[in-house]
């Protein structure tokens, strides 16, 4: 994600340079600024962080503001403000079990949990990204199942088509994975979709699947593992063994584009690639 922001920013840079006269620099100052302008840019969620916490706002606020400009534009008293006027409580000041993370999740628990980039073994119960709190979600993506069919776009998918939702750019960061996979064709057999829009609840939880807002999609073939397949009736609290066969390639390019993966969770869904890049900017924060 990192990545992408630093490529968005070049292109600012060269944008910015038409008001300038090339003519009249040297070209190797020229290329010093150019070259000072990106080093400085590449440092911009850690630059971001500093700020945010100078200016009392918390590392998570700061990711939803920057992830999601077209909704959020800023935070105040413990409150994320939307463009439209409207707010919304960030932290509900509630002490709460891993469990209630997951099924009554404030803003603020949405960040309870580390990503870790620098793992493909997922630590006890870290299950970044499973916390959603679903009064968000629902304001950007839509409240309903027809809310959010109105967003929908079919996307093609290696010879299949998937629907996901334009909301937030993620229509189009999808196809970016999409032409990024295709230049690996040994990977064939893992890119079947199993599933996109679905509007519907999480087995034996009383919260809404990521899926219900259109902005996640399966896939993997016949290499799919999931932790209840892994120890049928297990609780979330209960330890479980690990599995995985997705490659490590294929992930990379997902959370390049802002997508983070369910095999990165303790209770893990290795099919499951949902768009969450305020997941992944959270982990630019904490360092």
């Amino acid at each position: 994600m990192a990545a992408t922001l630093v490529m968005a920013s070049v292109f600012a840079v060269g944008l910015g340079c038409k008001d300038n006269k090339p003519d009249t620099q040297e070209p190797q100052k020229a290329a010093n600024d150019a070259q000072e302008n990106v080093k400085q840019e590449a440092a911009t969620p850690e630059i971001k962080a500093e700020e945010a916490q100078q200016a009392n706002i918390p590392a998570g606020a700061q990711a939803l503001i920057d992830a999601y400009p077209d909704f959020i534009k800023g935070y105040s008293n413990n409150k994320i403000l939307f463009k439209d006027g409207t707010e919304m409580t960030y932290d509900d000041g509630r002490q709460k079990s891993f469990v209630q993370k997951l099924d009554d999740s404030d803003i603020e628990d949405m960040f309870a949990f580390k990503y870790d980039l620098n793992s493909w073994t997922p630590g006890f119960q870290q299950d970044a990204g499973r916390s959603r709190n679903e009064a968000l979600f629902k304001k950007m993506y839509g409240n309903s199942a027809a809310a959010v069919r109105k967003h929908l776009v079919s996307v093609p998918w290696f010879g299949q088509s998937v629907l996901f939702t334009t909301v937030n750019g993620a229509a189009e960061h999808l196809k970016a994975v999409r032409d990024e996979l295709a230049k690996h064709p040994e990977f064939k057999a893992y890119f079947k979709s199993e599933g996109s829009f679905y509007w519907r609840q999480v087995r034996g939880a009383n919260r809404l699947s990521a899926h219900s807002y259109g902005m996640t999609i399966d896939i993997g073939g016949n290499y799919k593992t999931y932790w209840l397949w892994a120890k049928p009736g297990a609780k979330e609290t209960d330890n479980v063994p690990y599995k995985n066969k997705m490659p490590h390639e294929i992930v990379e390019i997902f959370e390049k584009h802002g997508f983070i993966w369910g095999g990165r969770w303790y209770h893990y869904d290795t099919m499951h690639f949902e768009y969450r890049p305020e997941i992944l900017l959270m982990e630019k924060y904490r360092e």
